[in-house]
């Protein structure tokens, strides 16, 4: 049990909102693809791949991350007590978990057609050198958002088989939401961080941090409107951006303290609704013509 509870401890699936996040984008660039007049089986059946591929490859990609930086763990405060840290868990034994993840995560993957397995394993380099960026440059949030928002291709490509201008400027505005909330959840760690040497955006722009979420956030919703106006949605999705764009610029931004661990908390985590509201615009804004 101990074990057990080592495993669920080092993959953090205790703690939903990283595999959330990766799940949203997969989510969304499937069901701007999906034709609701078709079988909707087959929505639900790449639904539920796309979120199994999500908690599988978030696992193994939380172990990768705490095995890169395990030195560095043991020095910041809310991370000292992971176990590959801690050395609760050996790192043989942790990247054996991380290669059984990933094979179960294959499985999963030759469900789709062949473009977009090709694409998902071009994507496995993004995935596991992340971890590094944060010793060489200050943009480490940058590519969490190329690695994290892939699956909103890869949601397109499962439908559709190839790539079009759409999915790419939508695959844009994710990495921008993904930079503005990861800066926000940097700033828990901003002292530990600068004392031990890595780098974040959450360090670069600490003098000005609103200014530079913001400008995140708004690229964000600057593409939501335009996929809503290419795809001819309902001006019902319309309003619901507005929902969404009051949540990232007020509860999110005005709202936030960044030298309040419990509010950067609060706030990375509230991403989950806007995940799930995406969702349900897009959803409405073709569903309801």
């Amino acid at each position: 049990m101990k074990q057990i509870n080592y495993f669920i401890e080092l993959t953090r699936l205790k703690k939903p909102i990283g595999f959330m996040l990766l799940f949203w984008p997969c989510l969304w660039g499937l069901t701007i693809a999906f034709d609701f007049s078709k079988d909707i089986q087959i929505f639900i059946k790449y639904l539920l791949l796309f979120f199994l591929g999500s908690v599988l490859m978030r696992s193994a990609g939380c172990i990768i991350n705490d095995v890169f930086d395990k030195d560095y763990d043991n020095k910041v405060e809310r991370t000292k007590s992971r176990p590959i840290a801690s050395g609760s868990i050996s790192v043989k034994l942790a990247l054996l978990y991380s290669i059984i993840l990933c094979l179960i995560a294959f499985f999963v993957l030759i469900q789709f057609n062949l473009f977009t397995i090709l694409l998902a394993l071009g994507s496995m380099p993004l995935a596991f050198t992340y971890p590094l960026m944060k010793r060489f440059t200050y943009w480490p949030q940058l590519f969490l958002g190329i690695t994290f928002n892939y699956g909103l291709i890869l949601g397109w490509t499962s439908i559709n088989s190839q790539i079009d201008a759409l999915p790419v400027i939508f695959y844009i505005g994710a990495i921008f939401w993904t930079l503005g909330y990861d800066t926000i959840y940097g700033y828990q760690d901003i002292k530990d961080d600068e004392i031990i040497g890595v780098k974040s955006t959450s360090i670069k722009f600490k003098k000005n941090p609103k200014i530079f979420i913001s400008g995140c956030f708004l690229i964000f919703i600057l593409c939501l409107l335009y996929i809503g106006y290419k795809m001819t949605f309902s001006s019902i999705y319309f309003f619901g951006i507005v929902i969404i764009s009051l949540h990232l610029l007020i509860y999110q931004i005005k709202f936030l303290n960044i030298n309040d661990q419990f509010s950067c908390l609060s706030k990375f985590k509230s991403n989950n609704l806007i995940g799930f509201l995406v969702f349900i615009n897009i959803l409405i804004g073709k569903i309801i013509l």
